[in-house]
């Protein structure tokens, strides 16, 4: 099943529910022939799933490979020793010769906990079941040593119900969840995890959603109830950006005493490297990689009122490409802070109507200008090449030739209404010269 991107999808349809799926693809012109073999409800609910993907798809600016992120490796060897405590729950959770008796004393011995407990849980789906742990968990309780209770809230009383009928847990509840990302080049079986789990008196119910499973763990348990995604990974390839640095963490298989990244940040202008993040976790610091969106705002407030501080500036982040492709465009939400900003300066042209507004990624010219930009900056006092956002109006093969090329001041005119742009490499600056005031 290795490299068949609905391959899990049609085992588990033919599985469960003994759906036949067929899938073709056709990359020239990148459609799908899809044929499904099944009663009526069940055509429409694998539409319905197909749907979803297509829905996380829209949203994706690089369809990536799941092992195109940080392969897993251990800290720097002089700051190591500092985090003894952070290696030892990596290894409960990706060593698969932890011992039962060890297991065990995490579930019910007298240091167990809920976040043993979930460690537990996210060991038998990461070591027998070839799942890779991602978020949250790994920042605030692997990393982080965070936890959290609700005040005044037994945890008989954590659970609710949303009118998608999927339990939620208080916010305030850390960590919230585990959340995995289920095997690409393996089977995975839902009722055989479920068995495993109950192997060690740990129940859990089942909600399946189109694109994951989500399950509630240890309901009636003392130490209180908590949630696991399992996430498909086709819907996994879609997820191509991170919101947070201290976001992006994985964890695998035999790698006992390691930390991966979900995408590679590290190639980034500044780059971010593992031992930044894990830092910026144990000081409650945090670095914004994506558009500030209604819902990455949520995200940020969210982190905010559990003491964390939002450092840096606001990146937005988009994976390499493939080789195959120059540049890709992503569209900006128009919600966020860049795009109502260039609202706002339009207005100023007459007639002027923002329609869409989208971001290029193109990393042969992105690695051109950073070059540039560290040659200028090498002659400037303090290094600082005093680098300033502007725009420029065109249209036609100028305005497709920015996307492959970059900017090209043969289509600029000095008679326009926004002047002609200046680069003075002698006083180190940028300038502009313009009849209106932007």
């Amino acid at each position: 099943m290795s490299g068949d991107l609905f391959g899990p999808l049609r085992w588990r349809w033919k599985s469960e529910q003994q759906v036949k799926i067929q899938t073709k693809m056709y990359q020239h012109n990148g459609t799908i022939d899809l044929t499904v073999e099944g009663i009526d409800s069940q055509n429409q609910a694998v539409y319905q799933e197909f749907m979803s993907f297509l829905s996380w798809l829209r949203n994706c600016a690089v369809f990536r490979d799941l092992d195109s992120g940080v392969s897993p490796r251990a800290l720097k060897p002089e700051i190591r020793d500092q985090y003894l405590d952070m290696e030892a729950k990596i290894g409960n959770i990706t060593d698969p010769d932890r011992t039962s008796v060890d297991i065990w004393k995490s579930l019910k011995g007298p240091n167990a906990s809920r976040e043993t407990r979930m460690e537990v849980v996210a060991c038998i789906a990461v070591c027998q079941f070839y799942c890779r742990l991602e978020g949250g968990f790994i920042r605030d309780w692997v990393v982080g040593n965070y936890f959290s209770r609700p005040s005044n809230l037994p945890s008989n009383q954590w659970i609710q119900y949303s009118t998608t009928s999927i339990p939620i847990l208080p916010k305030d509840l850390v960590p919230a969840d585990l959340d995995c990302i289920l095997p690409y080049s393996k089977i995975f079986d839902i009722e055989a995890f479920i068995d495993a789990l109950y192997g060690y008196g740990i129940v859990a119910r089942v909600f399946r959603q189109d694109w994951r499973y989500v399950l509630l763990i240890d309901e009636n348990t003392k130490t209180g109830p908590f949630m696991m995604d399992l996430i498909e990974p086709h819907i996994a390839q879609t997820h191509d950006r991170t919101d947070f640095d201290v976001s992006n963490l994985t964890l695998e298989r035999r790698y006992t005493k390691d930390l991966g990244m979900r995408v590679d940040i590290t190639r980034l202008s500044d780059p971010i490297q593992l031992e930044t993040i894990v830092d910026n976790i144990r000081n409650k610091k945090f670095q914004v990689l994506r558009p500030i969106d209604k819902t990455v705002t949520k995200r940020i407030e969210k982190m905010k009122s559990r003491g964390w501080t939002q450092i840096g500036t606001p990146l937005s982040f988009i994976p390499d490409l493939p080789s195959t492709y120059n540049a890709v465009l992503m569209l900006y939400p128009p919600t966020t802070v860049l795009y109502q900003n260039l609202v706002t300066q339009m207005k100023k042209i007459p007639g002027g109507h923002v329609i869409s507004i989208e971001q290029i990624r193109n990393s042969n010219i992105e690695a051109l200008y950073e070059n540039m930009k560290e040659t200028i900056a090498k002659e400037c006092p303090g290094k600082n090449p005093n680098e300033r956002e502007l725009f420029h109006g065109t249209h036609g093969d100028a305005m497709k030739g920015i996307i492959n090329r970059g900017f090209d001041d043969r289509y600029f005119s000095p008679d326009g209404s926004w002047g002609m742009l200046t680069v003075s490499f002698s006083n180190c600056f940028f300038s502009i010269f313009s009849r209106q005031e932007i």
